[in-house]
């Protein structure tokens, strides 16, 4: 029986294949619905998952970073979620350290304005076209302006500066704004360098109006207490005059030399009181000068005659060292009040019973004159100060002196176009150095 049904199969072979091409086609395919259905199942989980990445990124793109990736069913997916989540967590330590910085950023900005603003000086900001880029509230309102509205306009719409002044080498020039020309106003300014090599300019203005009232009102008050001072002075000298001429009777001998010791006093005080007044006529060189031909040698040697008494005290010899005469165009009276200033100078702070050298010589261009006194010397340290307004060198030797006289001294020198140097030696000697211009034409005119 068994054979039969054998026979039977094999007696067909065509037939057997066939039905088993039938089978494994139909397992395939049902093996093919079951795959399908549970990658399906994958695809759908994994493309939720894409999803939620894609949400979560785009929270933190626009800023929120407080969501987090939370965990899914799904193989080899923790890994990415936990890279996500701590990139999150970093950039939200990021972004409060960068809001701490901002905030002490803001708080060191804004005390840096109030400490600008609360400045008695006003600061402003222009660009290489002087264009306003800022400006502290001091300059808005001497400007008369809001700050704001200030930025993006023009300087010479508020500012009006001396002639020959340019903004970018301002150095405490007087200028004037517009908005209030009753007031007094000084500038300065610098380069503002930056990274982008642009030109920007920083421009620091003072209101000195309070000074200036200060300057008018002592200028005022010294004015007219050196006039006070010089008539009972004068009607002193008048009066010993008389004495010494023996208009009211006979004198003795004593009383002469006590008389003109008296007289030369007389004249030492009123020369000082001459010399406070004027300084406070004199301001950088601007002294109205009488010129009129000179000639060195005999008016020099009349000043050494006149300074031989008060030399004489301190038993100093004036020689007076000439190879020849020299003309030189000056104010007679004012250059007769330098030299006569550093003579009585050399005579005070040189060593008694030494030599004072006054000499006189030529250099291209310039007549020169010379005092040199053998004492103390200046330190090198003072040199450079001693031309300065008040500064006195009688303080450190117990003397009496205004520091005035070489300061008007300097003026004078100046105003004839001319320098006054000095040159010292400390323990050994000083040597002053007028240099005025040496005259060219001869034919000159007196008086200017």
């Amino acid at each position: 029986m068994l054979f039969e049904i054998l026979n039977h199969i094999l007696g067909d072979s065509s037939t057997f294949f066939i039905h088993i091409l039938n089978i494994l086609v139909l397992i395939t395919l049902i093996a093919l619905f079951i795959f399908a259905r549970k990658t399906g199942k994958n695809w759908t989980r994994i493309n939720d998952y894409l999803g939620v990445i894609t949400k979560t990124v785009n929270s933190v793109r626009y800023g929120d970073l407080t969501k987090k990736i939370e965990k899914m069913d799904l193989p080899n997916s923790e890994p990415l979620a936990e890279s996500i989540n701590r990139m999150i967590e970093t950039l939200s330590d990021r972004e409060k350290m960068i809001i701490e910085y901002q905030n002490e950023l803001h708080r060191q900005n804004k005390f840096l304005e109030a400490v600008i603003n609360s400045l008695s000086d006003g600061l402003i900001i222009l660009d290489e076209n002087h264009h306003i880029l800022r400006a502290t509230s001091k300059i808005s309102e001497w400007f008369e302006s809001d700050g704001k509205k200030l930025v993006g306009e023009r300087w010479e719409d508020y500012v009006r500066l001396a002639p020959r002044c340019h903004i970018e080498n301002l150095n405490d020039d007087e200028i004037t704004i517009m908005a209030n020309e009753s007031l007094n106003f000084i500038a300065s300014s610098m380069e503002l360098k930056m990274e982008d090599k642009k030109k920007r300019f920083i421009v620091i203005i003072k209101n000195i109006t309070n000074q200036r009232e200060i300057e008018t009102l002592k200028e005022d008050f010294v004015a007219t207490l050196t006039h006070d001072l010089k008539v009972p002075i004068i009607a002193e000298t008048n009066m010993l005059e008389l004495f010494i001429n023996k208009n009211f009777g006979p004198i003795s001998e004593k009383q002469e030399i006590a008389l003109k010791n008296m007289q030369a006093s007389n004249r030492e005080l009123l020369d000082l009181v001459q010399i406070v007044l004027e300084t406070y006529k004199v301001k950088d060189g601007n002294i109205r000068l009488f010129k009129e031909n000179v000639m060195l040698k005999g008016f020099i040697q009349e000043i050494i005659e006149e300074m031989k008494p008060i030399a004489g005290k301190t038993k100093n010899s004036l020689n007076f060292l000439s190879e020849r005469d020299i003309r030189v165009y000056a104010d007679r009276i004012q250059l007769r009040r330098v030299i006569k200033n550093l003579i009585q100078n050399a005579i005070s702070y040189g060593e008694p019973n030494s030599p004072i050298e006054i000499k006189i010589g030529e250099i291209p261009k310039y007549i020169v004159i010379k005092v040199k006194d053998y004492g103390a010397g200046i330190p090198k340290t003072d040199i450079e100060k001693i031309f300065n307004r008040y500064y006195s060198a009688a303080k450190k030797f117990r003397k009496i002196g205004t520091g005035l006289g070489l300061y008007l001294a300097q003026q004078i020198v100046k105003s004839h176009g001319g320098e006054l140097t000095a040159e010292s030696e400390e323990g050994n000697y000083t040597e002053f150095t007028i240099k005025l211009p040496a005259v060219m034409n001869i034919n000159l005119h007196y008086g200017e």
